[in-house]
């Protein structure tokens, strides 16, 4: 499990306004062109570089193509990244407030201590 990768995932696709329709309309497709393309890019890095090493678990890519929160939390993806992304995928759907109050609901059966989410 990579905690760094998961949350790369969410980072940069919020930072997109294309990939942020993207994934909400075909989370499984731009799951898997994601790991393929964008996921051994180095961040912030003026010459292109990749690495070779990084993917994503099984559980990892379940939870990002159902858009399962609470999966990626319990997987330790950091939980303002992926409200951010969902906010910006989900709350046009809702009433003012009701997909955060509702994504509050969801984590609320987990206590402390919560799974790390330190990288």
């Amino acid at each position: 499990m990579s905690k760094y990768l998961l949350n790369k995932f969410l980072y940069t696709v919020d930072r997109d306004p294309e990939l942020v329709e993207r994934y909400r309309n075909d989370p499984a497709g731009t799951v898997t062109w994601w790991e393929a393309e964008v996921a051994n890019q180095l961040l912030n890095c003026a010459v292109p570089e990749r690495s070779t090493w990084q993917s994503f678990t099984d559980a990892e890519r379940k939870a990002l193509r159902e858009h399962d929160h609470v999966a990626l939390f319990e997987l330790g993806a950091h939980p303002f990244l992926t409200l951010t992304l969902f906010i910006a995928m989900f709350e046009r759907d809702h009433g003012p407030l009701e997909y955060q109050k509702a994504y509050g609901r969801a984590l609320q059966t987990h206590s402390l201590p919560y799974p790390d989410i330190a990288t």
